[in-house]
């Protein structure tokens, strides 16, 4: 027999702060289980994968020069050297560095990589740092108004830090991509925005508060993760 979904309700807002609803939100988005090992397996490969090997060090082939015998063989009292590349010598080549042709990336099921982020997503959501608002298109690029959006939201009981707090306050999740509302908020330095395509545990983590927009859209989204 198929386990039924519980459905859990949450208050949505508008950008003013004001309640303009209600939504009813799958247990198997918000209401799953904290699984922190599973958590953690997928935010460790998902760091690796961004990692950029920038570190390189240049091994005896690669350093230029030293192409003559130092000195010749025998006779000068001095060791034998072939090369002033030699790793042994200074500015010579490096000996087991750092080389930028290291790969990093590892595979990430797309299952754990979903039930990972619904894992976060209800842990958020059981913390009460999680907000719906059912509208944030601003018709231009505007940055005093996303200030005030964010001045407003921070009326809402429990969201207090959203408009004080300086650093990985609020992860704004539009349900499709929008250039005006992202350039509104993108200078403020506390605001990370992004999409319902883009939404990852990674950044999820970083950030106090989550906002989804347009909720009904958005959590359809989710749930459609678990289909494919």
């Amino acid at each position: 027999m198929a386990k039924t979904k519980i459905s859990l309700e949450a208050p949505v807002y508008s950008a003013a702060g004001k309640k303009a609803g209600t939504i009813a939100l799958a247990e198997s988005v918000f209401g799953a289980k904290w699984n922190a090992d599973l958590v953690h397996q997928v935010v460790l490969g998902m760091q690796a994968n961004a990692r950029q090997p920038w570190a390189h060090t240049k091994d005896r082939s690669e350093i230029s020069g030293g192409g003559k015998k130092p000195w010749k063989q025998k006779g000068t009292g001095r060791a034998r050297h072939g090369s002033s590349r030699s790793p042994i010598w200074r500015h010579g080549g490096v000996t087991f560095g750092p080389r930028n042709e290291k790969d990093y990336s590892v595979k990430i099921n797309r299952k754990m990589r979903v039930n990972a982020l619904f894992s976060v997503l209800s842990k958020k959501y059981a913390a009460g740092q999680v907000l719906f608002v059912n509208e944030l298109a601003l018709a231009a690029p505007k940055t005093k108004e996303a200030r005030a959006i964010m001045t407003n939201l921070g009326t809402i009981a429990g969201f207090e830090e959203v408009g004080t707090r300086r650093k990985n306050a609020l992860y704004v999740v539009l349900p499709k991509a929008d250039v005006a509302t992202k350039k509104s908020f993108q200078n403020m330095g506390n605001v990370l925005m992004g999409t319902v395509s883009t939404l990852n545990p990674v950044d999820v983590l970083s950030y106090k508060y989550l906002v989804l927009v347009a909720p009904e859209e958005s959590v359809k989204a989710l749930e459609a993760k678990l289909a494919k």
